[in-house]
C-alpha cells in the first residue's frame, strides 16, 4: 500500500514539477522513466522484503525517494538542454538531501530500525547521489558522473567478489564523507556559487569518496585473509 501511494504521489508530483518548470513535451516521457526508474528501485527493495511490511522510517525514506524520483526527472531536460537545473529544482534536491536525517531519527524514536530500512536508506541516498552528478554535468563536466557511479560500481563488485558483500563496522568518517557527496554537488549546483568553489567541493568529494572506498575494499579484502578457514562470526554475515 505504501508503495503504490508513493508511486502515485511521484506521478502526480513529478508531472507537476515538469509542467512548473516548462519542461519540453520532448523531453517529458523520458523525465517520467527517470523518475520511475527510482521509485521502482526503493519499491523493489520494499517488494523483496520477508515479511513485506514497511516501517514509520521507511515511510520518511519513500517520501525521500519521490523528492529524489521528482528531482531526476526534472534533470532529464535541463541535462538535454546543456544547462543546470534551475534553483526551483535545486531546492527539490536540497529537501531530498536533508529529509535524509529524518527517516533515521523517526527509526530510533518508534524503535522501528531494522537492515532492510537501513538498505532502503542506503539505496536512496545513493540514488540522489547519482542524479545529482548527472545534474551536475553540465556545470562540472561528464567526469562527475564517478560521483555518482562508485557506489554502483562498488555492489557491482561485490557480485564478483563476494567478500565485498561483507558486513563493515559503522565509522563516523564513512557518514560524513557520504553526507558531503551531496553537499558539495549541491553547491556546484546552486546558481550563484562561483564555479572555482563549486568545482572544488566537488574534487574534494571524489577524491574522499575514493580514499573511503578504498579503505573499505582493503578492511573487506583484510577480513577475509583472516576468516579464511574458519567459521565466518555470525555479525560478518551478509543480509
Amino acid at each position: 500500500m505504501d508503495v503504490a501511494v508513493a508511486m502515485a504521489g511521484f506521478l502526480v508530483s513529478g508531472s507537476w514539477v515538469l509542467t512548473v518548470t516548462g519542461a519540453e513535451a520532448t523531453y517529458f516521457l523520458a523525465a517520467i522513466g527517470a523518475g520511475l526508474a527510482v521509485m521502482g528501485n526503493a519499491a523493489a527493495s520494499i517488494l523483496n522484503r520477508k515479511p513485506r511490511v514497511t516501517t514509520a522510517a521507511d515511510r520518511v525514506t519513500l517520501i525521500r525517494a519521490v523528492l529524489v524520483a521528482c528531482f531526476a526527472a526534472a534533470t532529464i531536460p535541463a541535462l538535454f538542454g546543456g544547462t543546470g537545473p534551475a534553483m526551483p529544482v535545486v531546492v527539490l534536491g536540497g529537501a531530498a538531501f536533508l529529509l535524509d536525517a529524518v527517516d533515521g531519527a523517526v527509526a530510533r524514536r518508534f524503535a522501528c530500525a531494522s537492515p532492510a530500512g537501513g538498505r532502503l536508506d542506503v539505496q536512496t541516498d545513493a540514488a540522489l547521489v547519482l542524479v545529482l552528478s548527472c545534474a551536475a554535468v553540465p556545470v562540472v563536466g561528464p567526469w562527475v558522473l564517478a560521483v555518482g557511479l562508485m557506489w554502483y560500481a562498488f555492489v557491482a563488485a561485490g557480485w564478483i567478489r563476494p567478500e565485498l558483500k561483507r558486513v563493515l563496522p559503522v565509522k563516523r568518517l564513512r557518514k560524513v564523507i557520504g553526507a558531503f557527496q551531496p553537499f558539495a554537488l549541491l553547491l556546484a549546483l546552486t546558481p550563484g556559487v562561483p564555479g572555482g568553489i563549486g568545482m572544488a567541493a566537488v574534487v574534494v568529494a571524489l577524491v574522499a569518496l575514493v580514499a573511503s572506498f578504498g579503505r573499505d575494499v582493503v578492511e573487506l579484502e583484510t577480513g577475509h585473509r583472516k576468516w579464511t578457514g574458519r567459521r565466518r562470526p555470525s555479525t560478518e554475515l551478509v543480509n
